[in-house]
């Protein structure tokens, strides 16, 4: 395909840091130029004296413009050039690939493995691409070339994230090979979760979160009774219970949690007639659990960063300590909260912030056990601090 190719001029403030290889494009980094409705159009990032800084892509996501990809003149954005990325990026999960209990997890991770906008997870001889605008997504014919050149596999999928808002775009995922029956049932770290590659935007469980979910079921579910809130399908609640849970109640407002929760607990060989699902705003939730009198050894708080009910708007960034007071209201003394968030755009200091704040005004104190970031199949890069968006903290209520 014959692409169109566009200098850009960058603004003097933000040469240095693509220089030190921060790789995505905001608008306001470069001066006003005629992009719109070019999307998949190269770009040559310039200086305002006309010198060199790097090539990249144009394509809108929530994040930014576009990509750079490479600040090497002479590379072409061919197949050639994302083999070479998945094949490095491969080599790096090799010791997943061989991992008779985990058969789950990320495969390329955007900008970490060196293309923004794309990622790629396996389930188990099957592969799911994801898309984030629809510049990436015109060189998709180029990608999959390069990834029959390096994988075998039973089928690839995809999501395209990239409607005017960012969200999932229905269609028929299937993209080529031959289709599974789903569910497909997955190991992670020994455990089991069923999976959907072909239902809408989420498959049944979020990969990030695979070493969280193993520290809870080794170390502290034992004996506890756990609140899961926006359980979505209960993987943290398979985990507790794998773990020797005394008792799990799995909250979402969803209506399709339940049933999807059920399938979790099932393919585990878990009785379901011992746990608690409900069907829930979450914050509803807690104030029938103050009103009951109920209390919990163990609450996980893993919220989206933003939603929005018939009820409440609930953004973690302005409201996750209102979240962490009324979890801590209904915590035993000596009890354990899972505090996570996915918002990229604050760092693991302001969220402890959000957790000092918290437990201040509820005039309770707590200590840190363990803290989370994205495991290693995420690859992430320093020049981009963002993309590094896990935070996770196990603390544990002190007297």
């Amino acid at each position: 395909m014959n692409r169109a190719i566009i200098e850009v001029t960058v603004k003097n403030k933000y040469e240095k840091s693509f220089q030190k290889g921060y790789p995505l494009i905001h608008k306001d980094a470069i001066v006003e130029n005629e992009l719109e409705g070019k999307e998949g159009a190269i770009l040559h990032l310039k200086s305002a004296h006309g010198k060199w800084i790097a090539k990249g892509y144009y394509g809108i996501q929530n994040k930014g413009i576009g990509w750079a990809l490479t600040i090497d003149q002479q590379v072409d954005i061919d197949v050639s050039f994302f083999k070479q990325k998945l094949e490095k990026a491969l080599s790096k999960r090799k010791s997943f690939f061989t991992d008779p209990n985990t058969t789950a997890f990320r495969v390329f991770n955007g900008e970490g493995d060196g293309i923004g906008g794309l990622t790629i997870d396996y389930f188990d001889g099957c592969y799911l691409m994801q898309w984030y605008s629809l510049g990436i997504y015109s060189y998709k014919e180029e990608v999959l070339e390069a990834f029959e050149q390096v994988v075998d596999y039973q089928a690839i999928y995809e999501k395209k994230r990239f409607d005017h808002k960012g969200q999932y775009i229905e269609d028929d995922d299937f993209v080529k090979g031959t289709r599974p029956t789903f569910p497909i049932i997955v190991k992670e770290n020994g455990m089991h979760y069923a999976v959907y590659l072909n239902d809408g935007a989420m498959v049944g469980i979020f990969l990030d979160q695979r070493e969280v979910r193993q520290a809870i079921r080794e170390k502290y579910a034992n004996g506890k009774h756990v609140l899961n809130t926006f359980s979505y399908t209960g993987a943290f609640s398979v985990a507790a219970a794998l773990g020797g849970a005394r008792k799990t109640t799995s909250v979402d407002l969803a209506k399709r949690s339940k049933p999807k929760t059920v399938e979790q607990f099932e393919v585990n060989g878990i009785d379901v007639a011992v746990q608690d699902i409900v069907v829930m705003d979450v914050f509803d939730y807690f104030k029938y659990a103050k009103r009951k009198g109920f209390t919990f050894d163990m609450i996980i708080l893993d919220p989206p960063s933003f939603a929005r009910s018939k009820k409440r708007t609930f953004s973690t960034a302005k409201d996750y300590p209102m979240l962490l007071k009324e979890a801590v209201a209904i915590l035993e003394e000596d009890g354990f909260i899972v505090a996570s968030t996915n918002n990229a755009s604050f760092g693991m200091n302001k969220f402890k912030g959000f957790i000092e704040k918290a437990f201040r005004e509820m005039n309770a104190s707590y200590k840190i056990l363990e803290e989370f970031s994205l495991p290693a199949d995420f690859q992430t890069i320093s020049a981009y601090p963002e993309g590094n968006y896990l935070k996770v903290v196990i603390l544990q209520r002190t007297s």
